[in-house]
């Protein structure tokens, strides 16, 4: 009897994931709603872009793609958000079933904790490449040996998406409906 109810109450504990998923879901919504007011406000300083000067659209230029490069990062980390609050609900609560019809995307479908930290860790070094990249528009090297460390860096972050290309070929995204239906 008491096995019965304390089995019982330990089943029902992993319900303390929604306060997780609802936290995450609301944070995605959150990033989504600030980088499309960044977007819309670096759109708004370009209305005046052709009435400036050349040396004027040299640091605009500049300046709108760092914003455009920041509103990918914020993009992806509220995505990174939105598969954690998925994933979470998948793993602890229940299957999500939209996710599995016509209109579904595999994407979303998260089958263990591996593959949920498999995604977050892809879309986690698509933003540390995005920040690279964010910053590095701005360098300009002032000798060889900065010539050298950018270099070195970009060397990097290309290693890096070989990798994911890598990890990615390996395993293949499921589309099978059957591989899903297993889950």
């Amino acid at each position: 009897m008491f096995e019965k109810a304390f089995e019982s109450i330990l089943w029902n504990s992993r319900l303390v994931v929604y306060a997780a998923v609802v936290a995450s879901l609301l944070a995605s919504l959150g990033l989504f709603y600030m980088t499309v007011v960044d977007v819309y406000d670096t759109l708004v300083h370009l209305t005046h872009y052709a009435f400036l000067s050349d040396a004027e659209q040299d640091t605009l230029r500049a300046d709108t793609i760092a914003h455009v490069v920041a509103a990918v990062d914020g993009f992806l980390l509220a995505i990174v958000m939105l598969i954690f609050s998925f994933g979470i609900y998948e793993l602890f609560i229940s299957e999500i079933n939209n996710a599995k019809g016509a209109h579904g995307s595999n994407m979303l479908v998260i089958t263990s904790l591996d593959d949920l930290k498999d995604r977050l860790a892809k879309v986690i070094i698509m933003i540390l490449i995005v920040l690279f990249f964010e910053h590095a528009i701005h360098i300009r090297p002032h000798g060889v040996m900065e010539l050298m460390y950018y270099g070195v860096g970009i060397a990097f972050v290309s290693f890096a998406l070989y990798l994911l290309h890598k990890a990615y070929e390996g395993h293949p995204p499921v589309t099978d409906q059957s591989a899903i239906d297993h889950h």
